[in-house]
């Protein structure tokens, strides 16, 4: 077993060499293998362990046999305590939501603070398929049923209860037990006559995973006694299907995404364009199958975060785009805007950054704005504010005659898309009056001219 730990860790490229890696590690069987096993390969590793205090005095007996065992055989131990249950409550998840959160943050600030490698959890074969079952069942798509990958890289985690206020890290997972089944882990134990401690919620009914592992599985093993290395063979089959569709992908996704500029100034507004003709070309090759097409448009949003339901959405207004048609996820934005899908990161607006100093005559003939200055008369505007533009807002841009416009009809004319509007900006005087359309139209009633004494400047940077 120690031959085959050592020689899926080095194929796999798992665990750089000589660094230390952290083990997650519960106490359960498959954790204290993997600590048996990491230990006799010569890896370098610390221990960590979570208390999230779900199951009265068995977790603090866990945390105590963790400790011990870190102790007893002279690694680096960490632990942590959660109010699972609370947070939970707190943050509108379920109990099992919240204590993935609380751990995977918990374990990217180790890694991040202590320079550990990756963090190496205990998940095997039997895991994997139980997971493959779960996505199944859930509909997760091609990229859900390649079971557990052996390693993947975990982008950002954020929890202002382990981590500081708006933090982030970003660290590897690996799994170097994938290689053994619920069996071979049960033979380490007994063999090297290995202490551990049981979680009894395991043999429980109440959680999907439970009931694949002790229901559905056993009966799959009676109907198919070589279930087990035939959904190994099939898994490593997606995961390698998985590998070259994601190559294909992200390499028209590089094509097709573009940065987009965003025409109006703003802190928090970062777009990207995928131009809907391209997109349609891309398709198009796959003419006489539609749902190949919804899955090629699903992976290439994939990483926005939009589910199939929305992107058959995108896929049917392809057809006969509507401006202004809108898709939500969690992370993401995109908008239909003309000739283009506009994608750009879920972020409340924030005002740009305004200058302002009094400045020397200029000449009366300049029109008084550029994209990001404008020169007002000081007199005139007084003590200017800086605040989101609204529908009734007005504004008496150069060259109207003195006509005022409704700011909707000059954004709308501009050809600004929904996202972009969001994020504008007005300057207003004193009396309440636009001064300035940030980064967009100056106010003619507030230009300098010949009888102009006092002249301010405001310049906008992002």
């Amino acid at each position: 077993m120690q031959e085959r730990f050592q020689r899926y860790v080095n194929e796999q490229h798992l665990i750089p060499q000589g660094a230390t890696v952290l083990l997650a590690v519960s106490g359960g069987r498959d954790s204290v293998c993997m600590v048996h096993l990491v230990r006799r390969a010569g890896i370098p590793f610390a221990i960590a362990h979570c208390n999230f205090h779900l199951r009265p005095g068995d977790c603090d007996r866990d945390q105590r046999f963790v400790s011990d065992l870190a102790a007893r055989i002279g690694v680096p131990f960490h632990t942590v305590d959660f109010d699972t249950r609370s947070f939970a409550a707190s943050h509108s998840m379920s109990i099992e939501e919240a204590a993935r959160h609380l751990r995977y943050s918990w374990f990217a600030r180790l890694c991040a603070e202590r320079g550990y490698a990756c963090l190496a959890t205990a998940h095997h074969r039997d895991d994997s398929i139980e997971t493959f079952f779960l996505n199944l069942f859930r509909g997760a798509g091609l990229s859900g049923l390649h079971g557990i990958l052996p390693s993947r890289e975990v982008a950002e985690w954020r929890n202002d209860d382990v981590a500081e206020p708006g933090s982030s890290a970003t660290f590897t997972i690996v799994r170097p037990m994938l290689c053994f089944s619920r069996a071979d882990i049960d033979a380490c134990i007994e063999a090297n006559h290995l202490d551990y401690v049981d979680d009894y919620t395991n043999g429980e009914l109440d959680a999907r995973r439970n009931r694949i592992r002790l229901q559905l599985m056993p009966l799959l093993r009676e109907l198919y006694p070589a279930v087990d290395s035939t959904m190994e063979a099939n898994l490593s089959h997606l995961r390698d299907a998985g590998l070259l569709l994601d190559a294909y992908v992200s390499s028209l996704r590089g094509v097709l995404v573009q940065p987009f500029a965003a025409r109006v100034p703003s802190p928090t507004l970062r777009l990207e364009a995928v131009g809907l003709e391209a997109l349609r070309s891309v398709l198009d090759a796959f003419r006489q199958s539609p749902s190949t097409q919804r899955t090629l448009l699903f992976e290439l949003l994939r990483p926005y975060g939009f589910n199939a339901a929305q992107t058959a959405e995108v896929h049917a207004a392809l057809a006969a785009p509507h401006a202004g048609a809108r898709w939500l996820s969690a992370t993401h934005s995109a908008v239909l805007d003309r000739d283009r899908l506009l994608l750009a990161p879920v972020a409340a607006p924030e005002p740009p950054h305004v200058e302002c100093c009094a400045t020397s005559a200029v000449d009366s003939s300049l029109p008084g704005v550029g994209r990001t200055t404008v020169f007002v008369d000081a007199d005139l505007a007084g003590n200017c504010t800086l605040r989101p533009w609204q529908p009734a807002d007005r504004i008496c841009s150069f060259g109207m005659g003195g006509r005022q416009r409704l700011v909707s009809d000059v954004l709308k004319d501009m050809k600004l898309s929904i996202v972009e509007k969001e994020h504008v900006y007005v300057l207003c005087a004193a009396d309440g009056r636009i001064v300035w359309l940030v980064g967009l139209r100056a106010d003619e009633r507030f230009r300098i001219g010949p009888e102009t004494k006092n002249i301010v400047r405001f310049a906008v940077t992002v």
